[in-house]
């Protein structure tokens, strides 16, 4: 059992398969894009499920089990998002444990990017993108740590895939999210959800530079925003952004942030 409440083992968020099924692809990639922007409208901007499967995507379990302190936590987000006062929706909730809150927090954004860019990946390929960049002035490399220690260039969409495979195994690494009442956090659980927070938001700098006139054809920009308002408004409560790998961003970051 965890302690998020995040879902019960049925409940599934979605993946692009590595590669498309056989068949008509322009009819495989309109599908495609139409289940992602089907989850768009009809799914709040905090949690999104995908209530549909579909051959294109790929299934994989969130993995916390439900537990009464992490859904009232869910909720907590839901009702304060339903408000309309995204603030009060990043604020930590009295009483909570602060790690807690992170954790909840750090798999529903971890979702919101997953869906976003799914609707981009049509668009955002090797011979598009052929490097992760957030306009001229800024380009990002991988590297894990692990698997591959040196920073090496990537298409964008490569640097996307070994990212979300990366936060993916973060999530299932019970020594960084514990699942087991009573386990404590790691010590490090705050710097480990600032790395993840730092990289999600180089998606979000890559779609605003290099894709949102698409994201503007796909009538997507409201949820865009909306999502990346949240997420800003959480980062700059908790500090987990140093200001600057913010750069790209700044001038929407510090608007939004002066008027929320």
């Amino acid at each position: 059992m965890s302690l998020f409440g995040l879902g019960s083992k049925n409940q599934k968020t979605f993946r692009p398969k590595k590669n498309a099924p056989s068949g008509n692809k322009k009819e495989t990639k309109l599908h495609e894009r139409t289940v992602y922007q089907q989850a768009l409208e009809n799914c709040s901007p905090t949690l999104i499920f995908l209530p549909i499967q579909c051959e294109c995507l790929k299934p994989f379990l969130l993995p916390f089990s439900c537990l009464i302190q992490g859904v009232q936590l869910k909720k907590h987000i839901d009702a304060t998002l339903g408000s309309g006062n995204l603030r009060d929706a990043v604020r930590l909730p009295p009483g909570e444990d602060l790690n807690e809150w992170l954790a909840v927090n750090t798999v529903d954004f971890f979702n919101q990017v997953n869906i976003l860019y799914g609707t981009l990946m049509e668009f955002c390929t090797p011979a598009t993108c052929p490097t992760m960049s957030a306009g001229p002035k800024f380009e990002y490399r991988w590297a894990d740590g692990v698997q591959i220690k040196k920073p090496i260039e990537v298409s964008a969409p490569k640097y996307v895939e070994y990212l979300m495979d990366w936060i993916e195994t973060q999530l299932d690494d019970e020594s960084i999210f514990p699942q087991k009442i009573g386990t404590p956090f790691p010590q490090n659980f705050k710097e480990v959800v600032k790395t993840i927070f730092k990289r999600l938001f180089r998606v979000y700098a890559h779609i605003y530079h290099s894709h949102f006139q698409k994201i503007m054809s796909l009538k997507e920009e409201a949820h865009l925003n909306t999502c990346f308002k949240h997420f800003t408004l959480f980062t700059w409560e908790f500090k987990l952004i140093d200001k600057a790998e913010l750069a790209p961003l700044i001038d929407l970051i510090e608007s939004i942030v002066s008027v929320s």
